[in-house]
């Protein structure tokens, strides 16, 4: 599997040669390098079943790969690449369709109701200039994208080459990632990012205190990693930590912000301009967030702080590795999260631990062509103990949000799952990933929880 290193002037990027399909683009993503898969980004998103009943004969391929020419992995890959490229650039025009259509509505009502909402047309102005301000962060993100990535080259870009319409689950996913800068690196975001990452981080610290070993020795890996900001986070206290993202999304906007900004606030979006519902105020929908609210520069001179782009499953085979894994709304990313618990186990050194926080909205239960095994918590703990982990911290009500725009009037409350479980020093002597033979719930390691 070959390592390929993306252009930083800071933070080292890297990507590692994986070749996994994306999700939502089977029949045209053969994505070496990059698996652009369902990310959801935990936003409350009906994806509704459109297919027809499954037929009973129906089979669903388990992690298969289909195979193709190298000529033909790469030209798939370039369409995928600018297809990402596409959706940012078609940012403005999206939106500003959508409110070109709000002022039609607006006009086709009579005088009389009209003149009732004299703030109504100089808002939609304004909500017209907080777009422009989006699309120029996005067109600055994307600007030199191309040349990301030292040893892979997509071609370059020509600028006569028109923008097409991009899907409606593309722009969702960008305005999505527009509301990831909010959580991650905004002083607006504070609140939700003390409760999920600070119980994580906390807990890292007890792990390995840092008077007690040479963190820097530490080696913490951080998968779905987003914009990068918990992984960040984890190498400003001196860990050595690695992030781990396969959205192109993601990737794009972590590199803009890790490696391109050096000033604290000096950037804005308006992440709430596309909500049209549940407003108190309209200029609620209008309100600026300013980023990054901490320089990403800043990390202290001797950090180990990098990031990876890939499948998970892909990406990390090599065992025992790390001495930690933390996942923050991440296990449900999953089509099988036994998959996962496998490759976590295996990536561990022995007596490692792995640090988990998040809800389980899983990310293609709704999705009639994607395999999605949907388990319980109580289903993924007795899984956890049979593959020989031992469960130390549990707390079963940990109450947090994901992406809140907090003045709306509809918000959404995550009741997550918080657990510390420690792989069992005595390992498989051949390195294989199978639960213990023959081991039932009875006799599964039993659970050390520590009051927390």
């Amino acid at each position: 599997m070959n390592s390929m290193s993306l252009s930083a002037n800071n933070t080292n990027l890297s990507t590692i040669n994986s070749t996994g399909l994306s999700a939502m683009n089977r029949l045209h993503t053969h994505m070496v390098v990059l698996t652009v898969t369902a990310d959801f980004n935990h936003a409350n998103l009906n994806m509704g079943d459109t297919a027809a009943e499954r037929n009973e004969a129906e089979t669903y391929p388990y992690r298969d790969r289909n195979k193709c020419s190298p000529e033909e992995e790469a030209r798939l890959e370039r369409q995928h690449f600018w297809k990402i490229i596409d959706a940012f650039r078609f940012y403005r025009t999206h939106v500003q369709e959508r409110v070109n259509r709000t002022e039609r509505q607006f006009r086709s009502l009579p005088q009389r109701h009209q003149r009732l909402l004299s703030g109504f047309l100089p808002n939609l102005s304004k909500i017209r200039q907080c777009v422009d301000q989006n699309h120029e962060v996005l067109q600055a993100i994307v600007r030199n994208c191309i040349h990301m990535f030292e040893n892979m080259e997509y071609g370059e870009d020509d600028n006569a080459r028109k923008v097409g319409p991009s899907s409606t689950f593309d722009m969702d996913k960008l305005k999505s990632t527009i509301k990831q800068f909010v959580r991650d690196w905004s002083e607006a975001g504070k609140v939700e990012r003390d409760t999920c990452y600070k119980p994580l981080m906390e807990e890292i610290q007890r792990q390995f205190p840092p008077e007690q070993c040479d963190v820097s020795k530490i080696s913490i890996l951080v998968p779905g990693a987003g914009l990068g900001r918990l992984a960040w986070e984890i190498a400003n206290l001196g860990y050595s930590c690695q992030g781990n993202e396969w959205s192109f999304f993601m990737l794009f906007s972590s590199n803009f912000v890790l490696n391109r900004c050096d000033k604290e606030n000096a950037l804005t979006l308006y992440p709430w301009v596309h909500q049209f519902s549940n407003n108190k105020m309209s200029a609620d929908q209008t309100r600026p967030v300013f980023f990054p609210d901490i320089n990403p520069q800043s990390l202290p001179p001797n950090s180990d702080f990098s990031m990876t782009a890939g499948d998970f499953l892909e990406v990390y085979t090599d065992p025992n590795i790390w001495d930690c894994v933390t996942t923050c709304f991440f296990i449900d990313t999953a089509h099988n999260v036994l998959d996962y618990i496998e490759t976590i186990w295996n990536i561990l050194k022995p007596g490692g631990v792995w640090i988990n926080l998040g809800p389980l909205l899983y990310h293609f239960e709704n999705m009639a062509s994607e395999l999605s095994i949907e388990l319980s918590y109580e289903e993924i703990k007795g899984a956890i103990l049979k593959y020989g982990f031992q469960l130390e911290v549990e707390r079963e009500s940990v109450l947090t949000t994901y992406t809140e725009n907090d003045r709306s009037m509809l918000r959404y409350l995550y009741d997550c799952v918080f657990f510390v479980a420690r792989k069992h020093t005595q390992q498989p002597t051949n390195g294989t990933l199978s639960p213990k033979d023959g081991v039932s719930d009875e006799s599964a390691p039993k659970e050390d929880v520590a009051a927390t």
